[in-house]
């Protein structure tokens, strides 16, 4: 599997966030966008996005800017990456997924109720579509196990090359 961009950059933003000297100040967000050679625009959205997640606080005007609005070690990354991905599907003939409750936590599901042959014709009888279907929710599962303090154990290592 692999994640979009968007997941990337949310990851990167957060781990950026995590590693500062002083976890309370502000960070500019254009900050970031440089320090990763990313879009300050697309950055933007993502950074949008997880606010209204309650990921980070954001603070507009000349003092504002952006931090983390929780500690790392509550931040899980399969949560993180089902907020930021919009598409599980492996494989072109997934229908769109659905989210079900599963323990509190949302896992991707597919629906094979279809017996449409739009992009394959073997779509109505296939055993590869859950076995793929089973993939995905095996690689969400083990990013279930990580929380972002997982990977700042290299924290000095990291606000080094960020500087």
């Amino acid at each position: 599997m692999r994640l979009t961009n968007y997941s990337d950059f949310a990851l990167r933003s957060l781990i950026y966030l995590a590693v500062k000297p002083k976890p309370d100040e502000f960070v500019n967000i254009v900050d970031i966008a440089n320090s990763y050679r990313i879009s300050k625009s697309h950055l933007t959205k993502i950074i949008h996005q997880l606010g209204r997640l309650g990921y980070v606080e954001t603070v507009r005007g000349k003092n504002g800017g952006i931090r983390l609005a929780m500690h790392p070690t509550k931040i899980n990354i399969g949560q993180l990456i089902r907020h930021t991905e919009n598409d599980f599907a492996l494989v072109q003939c997934f229908e769109q997924l659905q989210q079900t409750q599963h323990n509190s936590a949302i896992i991707p599901t597919v629906n094979f109720s279809t017996k449409s042959t739009e992009y394959c014709a073997i779509a109505p009888a296939c055993m590869l579509k859950p076995a793929l279907a089973e993939a995905a929710q095996a690689f969400i599962s083990v990013l279930d196990k990580y929380t972002l303090a997982d990977f700042l154990l290299n924290k000095d290592d990291l606000l080094e090359l960020f500087n």
